[in-house]
Order: structure tokens, then sequence, then C-alpha cells
């Protein structure tokens, strides 16, 4: 999945907290599988394989995520969209790459996920079109989050944290209370804006401030507009909470793209999911029942939740 994951969990048996830990990493290397993009075996690439040609038969599991991926695109109006991997390799981060606007004028003509046919009698997945591509990374990562949370808690165990590159799914309390997440300022990311304490759900942070680089003074980062084609410009940051992190993950994206004042409507007709935001001029924008906690906590008091998305 492109980052890394560490579990911790709270328990006074040691032996049973290690089993099921180890059995977690298991099924998120089980999820990478299913759903990597990057391998030729998984059955992604099997649809990206077969994109105009015929549906591909999948496994219900994938068709759920996927069917899941359309709600999050429909709610953002398009601003989450897994057929943008049609046009994500454009763009490099790493290399620095600027793709020209032919290119991307181009490859949005594959871009929408409405296009994607999902049959759910067939359990079957078809992209009409050669040259289009799914790609689940905006998602499938707090899937894989969740789906480890699942397997700890069919195993016995109340209280722990699964980190998936800052895909945060907590359960419980650490021994001296609810679980702490800090919240950088993006302009600042070693000071800790904000710290939440949670002990249940999910917190997952969607910015432009750690995989980006800057030419003749424009900041060229990871989270793409699937309506233009380029970076995103209605946001710095954003934090979201919501029940699950397969969702806070695809939402922090899509509302990260759509910026505060779009967000923050959609927010209000969401239950059980908050957002903060750092606007393009740093000004903060919560919704009403985002837990505001303690500010400008010194960075001794615990390192803070960064987003690791890759591009």
């Amino acid at each position: 999945m492109g980052t890394a994951f560490e579990i911790r969990v709270v328990t006074s048996d040691v032996a049973r907290g290690c089993s099921a830990i180890d059995a977690a990493f298991d099924e998120v290397a089980r999820e990478e599988a299913l759903f990597s993009e990057y391998r030729a075996s998984s059955e992604i690439s099997a649809i990206n394989q077969a994109a105009g040609q015929s549906p591909v038969e999948v496994d219900p599991e994938v068709f759920t995520l996927l069917h899941r991926s359309r709600w999050a695109s429909q709610i953002t109006h398009g601003a989450f969209d897994i057929t943008f991997a049609s046009c994500g390799g454009l763009w490099s981060v790493r290399e620095q790459r600027i793709p020209d606007d032919e290119s991307i004028a181009a490859c949005l003509e594959r871009v929408g996920f409405d296009r994607v046919r999902l049959d759910e009698r067939q359990s079957s997945v078809f992209l009409p079109e050669a040259g289009m591509r799914i790609g689940l990374g905006g998602i499938a990562k707090g899937y894989g989050v969740d789906r480890a949370a699942g397997v700890l808690q069919e195993r016995g165990l109340t209280s722990f944290v699964v980190d998936g590159g800052g895909d945060l799914r907590v359960e419980g309390e650490d021994i001296d209370g609810p679980w702490t997440v800090n919240i950088a300022h993006p302009r600042n990311p070693d000071q800790i804006f904000e710290t939440i304490r949670l002990t249940h759900g999910a917190i997952v942070t969607s910015g432009d401030y750690l995989r980006y680089f800057e030419r003749d003074g424009v900041r060229y980062h990871h989270i793409l507009d699937p309506a233009t084609g380029h970076p995103a410009r209605r946001s710095v940051a954003v934090t979201v909470i919501a029940p699950t992190a397969t969702d806070a993950d695809a939402l922090a994206t899509g509302l990260f793209v759509l910026g505060p004042e779009r967000g923050l409507q959609l927010l209000s007709t969401l239950r059980g999911v908050e957002a903060l935001y750092f606007d393009p001029d740093l000004r903060v924008h919560a919704s009403q029942g985002f837990p505001r906690g303690s500010r400008s906590v010194p960075a001794a008091a615990g390192p803070p939740n960064h987003p690791q998305d890759e591009l």
C-alpha cells in the first residue's frame, strides 16, 4: 500500500495480543494483494487490463469496496474518483514531473466514476473504454485499516489503534485514557495545532505539505482535482473523523478537493462525520461537531499525525 502500518493494543494477555497483531498484519497483506493496481495478479489489474473489452467477475469484497467508492464519488460530486487513475501517472512528485495541458485533456476523457459499470448480479466490473483505469489508493488503505481492526476485535481485543500511514482507527483506550491524535499545522508540520482524544472511530488527514515540490513559486502536491487534472487548490489540509477508516480515507480526499465552503455543506448532510479545514489563507474552518481540544501543544507531547498518501 506504499506506506507503513503500525498496530498497538492494550491487553493483559501478551501472547494473545501478539497473535492478534500478527493476524491483523496478515489481513493487511491479503487486502494489498486483492486491491493493488500495481500487482499484475490483483483483480484491480485484471479490470484495468480488460478495459474496453469485457467485464471482469470479481470477489464480492472487491465489488463491495468499488460500490462504496461510487458512493463517495456521488456525494462529493466527483471530487473523489477512482477512475482518475487514468491520469495519475502523468504527474510525479518524486520526479517533479508536470504534464502538458494536451496530455491532461486527453486523459480526462477517460475519467468519470459514473462510467464504471457495476453488475451486482454477476459481481462484475466493466470499464467501457480502452485506456480507462481505476485505482483504489484513496480508499483501500482505509479499508485495510478497518479490516485489521476487525481481526483484532474478532480475537477479543477491545483497546487498540491501527495506523495505516496516517489513516487511524481506534477503539477503547490507551493505558492512561482515550487515544490521543495530534493534528499538525500544515505550514509548520512539526508543530501540533490540535489534539484530539478518541475512544472509537477513525481519523484521517489529507494535506499538501508532505508530498510536494515547488517550481517558480508554485506548490505542486499529490492531491489532484479530477475535474481539472491539476493539484487541488481550495484546501491546504483537512482532517476527517468518521465511523470507519474506509469512509474517512475517501472523504478526506474528496473534501480536500471540494474545499471548506462546499465541504462543510456536504458534512451537514452526513451523520457521524466531522472535519477540520485549513484553507489557502491558513484560516481554520470546522464542522459543528468537530471535537476541539488543546492547541499549540509543544512537540514533546507527541508526534503529529501526518497524511502519507502516495501519488
